[in-house]
């Protein structure tokens, strides 16, 4: 997937979250940034990330995510040809979940 051009706002946006510090920072910076309904929608989209990357199949995701078909792939589509975001997270999150 081609490289979006930066916008200052964006890069902004970008500089706010690499800023957050704790988990509740997180929580409320997120929770006054987006909806709940963009926050449902983001970790749906993570959630199919992790089931691709566990070879699930499309009709198991949308059962389990309420996600749509072209939405998943969409994911499937950043994971395979992304910026690589997905896959760095999911093994931040596996790290994380080992150490614990």
């Amino acid at each position: 997937m081609a490289n979006h051009v930066s916008d200052p706002a964006i890069e902004y946006l970008f500089r706010a979250i690499m800023a957050i510090r704790t988990p509740e920072e997180c929580r409320s910076f997120l929770r006054d940034l987006c909806t709940e309904s963009e926050l449902l929608e983001m970790s749906r989209r993570l959630q199919a990330a992790k089931m691709l990357r566990k070879n699930y199949i499309y009709s198991e995701i949308a059962n389990q995510t309420g996600l749509s078909t072209a939405t998943i792939s969409r994911v499937n589509r950043c994971m395979k040809y992304g910026s690589e975001g997905y896959l760095a997270i999911l093994e931040h999150l596996d790290r994380e979940d080992r150490r614990r």
